[in-house]
């Protein structure tokens, strides 16, 4: 039995848990403010908040719950529109009417839950931030500027917040129910009646993390399907610091990472890679492990990783072994894993004081759009010499690629704007792109050499590189 908060009230039932959320509450609850659109996450009709307990304070996070499983409610606050109607029109509500900031209304309910999350957050009173909270929502008639507007809108409402709880100040000021102060202890009460972790899956159970991936692929297969979750798997999850090393559970989302003050300290520019990767409710639910198993030959989190050289522990319950990244991909989506293991861990070597990481992402569409190609490298130099470095291309073979013969070419050499022409012929001899629709082979060819360009443009602006992207 499935047990969760729906908006102010309790519910339980015996659904199949790898029921899509969107399914139970429209068609089970019959809350049908929550849209069906596109079924893949893109576009954010269907969005829902998420509030649980897990950092041992109340958090919300925007999620699609076309993609999230019953199963990753267990025990959570779900709120859609109507758990955020009052009386009258809620303020965030408000200011999309005065702004004029819907037309159709289709895509209405979801812009307004992701608003209301941001108000539930503890990011800064910004437009820049408000305006960032609904990057996962498509709207088709209406036009940006007045949904931009109605943001800005929303954050002034927050300017007075200073340091005060976010749940409490958007209940106080009547900008969402007062019923919201109530939850935290109500989830607690619910925590102690649960047993933890649904364990009615079969011994081959289909496991499934964030299911941002699996359920766009197997979304008839997978609802009915036995499943072993392991979103909420506290083993799973975390990042820390061992040594030199950095530990992540693969259960870790995106927005963990992001959130990761290691993460902030070694990758300055992480945040920034995320905004080329998905939206931000995708981001709250995908897994970094799930991104890995996933094989894609694009997968931005493999591609970034494989750069790190990161290794991988996978376990069958008894017992545990190591293998690297890069020798997990065996052919299209093929794995050295064997079906009763699981990925346990993470672990990668923190960048060094010399050493630098950068990650390229080339897509049809800037956001929310998967690339065409993407690339990261991770280099280390003293005096102008290259004395490690690893590089990583997606989108130009059938697997996520280590570019491992053009690593072995600048190992040892002095940098130069010679030197990175002739690494960029080297790297066209390892790979193998095809034509899809994301490019023909010729233009992902030309990809790969533009971003290993840019991999030296943004690391090494003093170098004399300025001629590099024109040739």
């Amino acid at each position: 039995m499935i047990k969760f908060i729906l908006n102010n009230k309790e519910v339980s039932t015996a659904m199949p848990p790898g029921t899509p959320v969107l399914d139970f509450v429209r068609y089970n609850q019959y809350l049908t403010g929550t849209k069906i659109g596109c079924r893949e996450g893109d576009c954010g009709a269907c969005t829902v908040l998420v509030g649980d307990l897990s950092t041992g304070e109340l958090r919300y996070r925007t999620a699609t719950s076309c993609l999230m499983p019953l199963g990753n409610a267990q025990g959570k606050h779900i709120v859609t529109i109507e758990g955020i109607n009052m009386v009258e029109l809620n303020p965030i509500q408000q200011a999309m009417a005065d702004e004029s900031a819907t037309q159709c209304g289709f895509c209405t309910p979801g812009f307004v839950v992701s608003m209301a999350g941001f108000c539930l957050s503890k990011k800064a009173p910004t437009s820049q931030n408000a305006i960032a909270a609904v990057d996962g929502n498509i709207c088709r008639c209406t036009g940006y500027k007045s949904i931009e507007r109605a943001a800005t809108r929303v954050a002034h409402l927050l300017e007075k917040r200073k340091t005060e709880e976010p749940v409490k100040f958007a209940a106080n000021q009547a900008i969402l129910p007062a019923y919201f102060t109530t939850i935290q202890e109500r989830l607690q009460a619910l925590s102690s009646s649960l047993n933890g972790e649904l364990t009615n899956a079969s011994p081959h159970a289909q496991r499934v993390g964030g299911g941002t991936d699996v359920y766009v692929q197997k979304h008839d297969e997978i609802k009915d399907a036995s499943i072993r979750f392991l979103f909420d798997n506290t083993d799973l999850k975390g990042i820390r610091q061992d040594g030199n090393d950095c530990v992540i559970g693969p259960a870790t989302t995106v927005t963990d990472l992001i959130e990761s003050p290691l993460i902030q300290q070694y990758f300055p520019d992480f945040k920034h890679y995320t905004t080329l990767v998905s939206s931000t409710p995708i981001r709250n639910m995908a897994t970094i492990g799930g991104n890995f198993i996933n094989a894609s030959p694009i997968g931005d989190f493999t591609i970034f990783f494989l750069a790190l050289d990161a290794t991988l522990t996978f376990s069958d319950g008894n017992l545990s072994r190591e293998l690297p990244l890069r020798n997990l991909y065996q052919g299209y989506k093929m794995l050295d894993k064997r079906p009763e293991e699981y990925l346990e861990q993470i672990r990668f070597s923190l960048p060094a004081q010399n050493t630098q990481f950068n990650f390229e992402k080339v897509s049809k569409r800037t956001h929310l759009d998967i690339a065409s190609v993407n690339s990261a490298i991770n280099i280390t130099v003293e005096d102008d010499l290259i004395t490690h470095v690893r590089i990583s291309a997606g989108g130009v073979a059938a697997i996520p690629k280590q570019l491992t013969k053009t690593a072995e070419f600048l190992t040892g050499k002095l940098l130069s704007e010679e030197l990175i022409q002739k690494a960029i012929s080297i790297a066209q001899t390892e790979i193998a792109p095809i034509s899809d629709a994301r490019g023909t082979e010729a233009y992902k060819r030309l990809l790969l050499g533009q971003l290993i360009k840019a991999h030296f443009i943004k690391l090494f602006p003093a170098l004399e590189v300025e001629q590099l992207l024109k040739t």
